[in-house]
């Protein structure tokens, strides 16, 4: 196999080594910055470290090479692929690592289908400079299944999603909203407990309610629960907020997690349910997504 990046930062620099070590002989490499004075030398000792063939166009790449990753900043995936795209043919198969939309990528693979390319959409889930190109994969479009085939002689971690371009960014960016989120909230939490001394009672309280159950178990309890009780939540929290701000804490996460719980509750949830709590989260957001259809001005 003959392998291109478009795009030479650290995604593909990593793939690069581990492919590299892995017996892959033939990659080569465009970087819009190779001959920038400030970041040109990093880019040709990378190509240097991974055995990478560093080319001045991109043309020079798509001329020699059957898998093409384009691994650009989110902002320039639509872009890179439209400037690509006149030196590509149907023999080549078209991957895009980026962190771009599921819209984006959607819109990149209705361009590729013009001259027959096919395309494959990869959200990476793990730290590249620990698993470098065995960093577990998500795939979806029509050319996951090649990009399986082809990959998996270099002990490339790849699940397929699906064959609809978009919905393996889809999981990363929406998986992205609980992880990123968790993580702030968490910090907001801790710095408060410290603050006040109680650290170690908080976190063997909160220890205790979420290790009794598996997660799903408690995701579903805590969503059906918030639409019945949203409104109480979020007046608990107004005492929170006080103590924080007369602390001169943070207070974002609280603040934007009432937000929350007051369009909820303006949603009426509550008699829609007639105070019973629902079985499934499902049934929670289907009402959400029902109401919120029907008044926009409301933002959960």
């Amino acid at each position: 196999m003959k392998l291109g990046f478009i795009g030479f930062g650290e995604a593909a620099y990593e793939m690069a080594q581990g492919l590299s070590k892995e017996g892959l002989q033939q990659i080569e490499a465009f970087d819009y910055l190779w001959d920038d004075p400030v970041f040109g030398p990093l880019i040709k000792e990378r190509a240097n470290e991974a055995s990478v063939r560093l080319q001045e166009s991109m043309e020079a790449v798509a001329a020699n090479s059957d898998m093409i990753i384009v691994a650009v900043p989110a902002d320039k995936t639509y872009s890179v692929c439209q400037s690509l795209l006149p030196f590509l043919s149907d023999k080549q198969l078209y991957v895009d690592v980026s962190a771009a939309s599921p819209e984006t990528k959607a819109a990149v693979c209705k361009s590729l289908e013009v001259k027959n390319i096919q395309f494959v959409d990869i959200a990476m889930m793990g730290p590249l400079s620990v698993y470098k190109h065995k960093v577990p994969m998500l795939a979806s479009g029509l050319g996951a299944d090649t990009f399986i085939r082809l990959t998996g002689q270099y002990g490339m971690d790849v699940t397929k999603i699906s064959d609809f371009a978009g919905e393996a960014s889809a999981t990363k960016l929406i998986r992205s909203i609980f992880m990123k989120g968790i993580s702030t909230l968490l910090v907001e939490m801790l710095t408060a407990a410290k603050h006040y001394n109680v650290d170690e009672q908080v976190i063997h309280s909160i220890a205790e309610t979420m290790n009794k159950s598996d997660f799903e178990t408690t995701m579903n309890r805590l969503v059906t629960g918030t639409a019945i009780h949203s409104a109480r939540r979020s007046s608990e929290l107004d005492g929170t907020i006080k103590m924080l701000q007369d602390a001169h804490l943070s207070s974002k996460m609280s603040r934007a997690t009432k937000g929350t719980l007051d369009a909820i509750t303006n949603l009426n949830l509550r008699d829609s349910f007639k105070a019973v709590k629902p079985d499934s989260w499902l049934e929670v957001i289907l009402a959400i997504n029902d109401k919120v259809n029907k008044r926009e001005e409301i933002d959960v």
